[in-house]
């Protein structure tokens, strides 16, 4: 039961924030929403950022546990576009909010994810200098992520999907190249 009561805030809160923005929301819309009092809110959550951060944990999760081996670059990418663009105005209504931190959280899990994922399957059965393989992740990570926080300043209008794809057409193989470098010889 109390998994249930915990999702149906979660759920009631993603409802609201789908109509309107974060700061346009609160306890007591979300309560009303779910058909509980305030207290039962409290008992699961601190404050509205408690349930975003759950809400946003939950969703990492998820992504990881549906992604759990990544083959190619692009597909790390495609994974993280197909989560936000299925909850747009909510991420956006986050990203748009104090609880911005929150979301950016996620999406360095995210990244770090994908990216390890992928790194292990290109390397996979290699022997690697771990202190150039933590620079390479980094330096992925970090073009993703830069990647998605521009999109989503753009308020997620730019076709990411043809940006991603020109992108990994363009550094073609250079991917690959700079994590083999990390190979022990």
């Amino acid at each position: 039961m109390a998994n249930f009561t915990k999702r149906a805030i979660q759920k009631s809160f993603l409802k609201l924030l789908t109509e309107r923005p974060l700061s346009k929301i609160t306890i007591k819309d979300i309560a009303a929403e779910c058909g509980i009092n305030r207290n039962t809110f409290y008992y699961y959550f601190d404050d509205m950022p408690k349930l975003i951060e759950s809400i946003v944990e939950d969703n990492a999760e998820k992504m990881i546990q549906s992604y759990p081996n990544i083959e190619k670059f692009e597909d790390c990418l495609d994974a993280a576009v197909d989560l936000a663009l299925a909850n747009k105005r909510a991420v956006l209504h986050i990203y748009h909010s104090a609880n911005r931190e929150i979301y950016e959280m996620y999406l360095w899990k995210v990244c770090d994810h994908t990216i390890n994922s992928y790194v292990s399957s290109v390397l996979r059965g290699k022997s690697v200098r771990d202190s150039d393989l933590a620079i390479v992740k980094e330096y992925l990570s970090s073009l993703a992520f830069g990647i998605f926080s521009r999109w989503l300043k753009n308020d997620m209008n730019d076709d990411i999907r043809d940006i991603l794809s020109r992108l990994v057409e363009i550094k073609k193989g250079m991917i690959e190249e700079m994590i083999l470098c990390c190979v022990k010889e």
